[in-house]
């Protein structure tokens, strides 16, 4: 059973994922995936990669690009890497990836059937079909480029693929869930939903089925040459009515912008300030005291309060992926360098809430998660910062965290030379390190 479950139009951006980034997502993705099937099941952490805004805000609170669509081939890659020594005891498998490591994806997946006990070869013939449908069945003028196929060992499963319209350097993002109708050639889709870009070609809806059978019986009595023919003679008569689809249900379908800051429209800042105030009333002692890990500062918490959120968030908590971006910067400078002293503090009270966890002691994780219903309390009432003022102290505080970029370490800002005192008679007084000119106008 699948259905498609929604989409994403990215810009389209190149470029690769630093090492000193790469490493770090792949831990913080795994423990934050962990730590989803720990609170929730496998089946939650598989709905929520079929989201694409939940998607977009795990991506984004991991350091990656907000809104390129870098995002979808660095989460994945993070997570078959992070995932894959955690796969005896979670009991998940991330195949594919970008490329030619799409192409692998059929022979992984009977590999790991082999081994688990699910049916590989009819999953990787679903992976197929799930690829065919977005690239031949419904033509959007999006190129495939990526497939990735998370299994559990039940054999329920996700997919995330993206393709590229290289033109208009924009990228579109699928997922797909293995729960809903039964037929991948009619209806698999719940819904197609997008920005208008002109006329696409959809096989597989339902009123598609007589040009489907249609197309077989032309294709075994005709062949392809004979159909070429009968191709060229087509000519619609003048004035022929359009034909006006019915209307669909729409499906989550998120759309970023191509500017690389984040702006406070992208921001819903209600959850911002409440984030703030639930970090600012844990305290770091206290939070440091009930996690049982020390050194832990406000501004570690701070992140945490956005991880949390997207641990234990509902779908509707995720209209505005940008703001995760505030957890921990992103790679480009935007909205500031990742500051790899925070992020690693993250990444160690989250294992530590994890580990725990496992053994039967589920306080730190209770933490983490009281910290993300305290945050939602608040954010009805709490006031904070704007989003620039917000940005900008974190621009100016970089350095101190570790700040990193592809362009290099965040520096401490200049310093500002304090406004010179007058000296008495309207003149001000010359800059350091520079005499005078000026002559006195007295008799010598």
């Amino acid at each position: 059973m699948t259905r498609r479950s929604g989409s994403a139009d990215l810009p389209l951006h190149g470029g690769r994922v630093p090492p000193w980034l790469g490493e770090r997502m792949t831990r913080l993705g795994a423990v934050i995936a962990e730590a989803i099937v720990h609170e929730y099941g496998r089946d939650e952490l598989l709905r929520r990669l079929a989201h694409p805004f939940w998607f977009q805000s795990f991506g984004a609170v991991m350091g990656m690009d907000w809104h390129s669509s870098g995002i979808t081939t660095s989460v994945v890659g993070a997570l078959k890497r992070g995932l894959a020594p955690r796969a005896g005891d979670l009991g998940l498998h991330v195949c594919g990836g970008r490329g030619r490591h799409s192409r692998k994806t059929p022979e992984e997946l009977v590999a790991i059937g082999g081994r688990t006990g699910f049916d590989g070869a009819a999953l990787a013939r679903a992976s197929r079909l799930v690829a065919k449908v977005d690239s031949a069945a419904v033509q959007d003028g999006f190129q495939l480029y990526l497939h990735g196929f998370i299994v559990a060992d039940d054999g329920k499963w996700v997919v995330i693929q993206q393709g590229m319209k290289g033109d208009a350097r924009l990228a579109r993002r699928y997922h797909w869930l293995s729960e809903g109708v039964t037929d991948f050639v009619e209806a698999p889709h719940a819904a197609i939903e997008g920005v208008t870009q002109g006329n696409i070609v959809n096989l597989t809806d339902r009123r598609a089925a007589p040009s489907r059978h249609a197309q077989l019986g032309l294709l075994a009595g005709m062949g392809p040459d004979g159909i070429a023919r009968e191709l060229a003679r087509i000519d619609p008569p003048a004035g022929s009515p359009a034909v006006t689809p019915g209307a669909q249900p729409l499906l989550p379908h998120l759309v970023l912008p191509a500017h690389h800051d984040v702006r406070a429209e992208d921001v819903v800042t209600r959850r911002l300030h409440g984030a703030l105030a639930a970090a600012a009333d844990g305290g770091p002692a206290d939070f440091a005291e009930l996690l049982l890990v020390p050194g832990v500062g406000e501004r570690t918490v701070r992140a945490l309060a956005m991880v949390a959120e997207v641990v234990h968030g509902t779908p509707c908590r995720f209209s505005d992926p940008a703001r995760f971006s505030l957890a921990h910067g992103g790679k480009d400078g935007h909205p500031f360098p990742v500051p790899l002293t925070v992020y690693d503090e993250t990444i160690r009270v989250l294992k530590s809430a994890v580990t725990k966890a496992r053994l039967g002691r589920d306080e730190a994780l209770g933490a983490i998660r009281r910290l993300d219903d305290q945050a939602r309390q608040l954010e009805r009432d709490a006031t904070g910062p704007t989003v620039p003022a917000f940005i900008a102290a974190e621009r100016a505080a970089s350095y101190r965290y570790g700040g990193r970029t592809v362009f290099g370490e965040a520096e401490p800002p200049p310093v500002r030379s304090a406004p010179q005192p007058e000296t008495g008679r309207g003149e001000s007084r010359p800059p350091p390190g520079r005499r005078s000119t000026s002559r006195s106008t007295g008799s010598r």
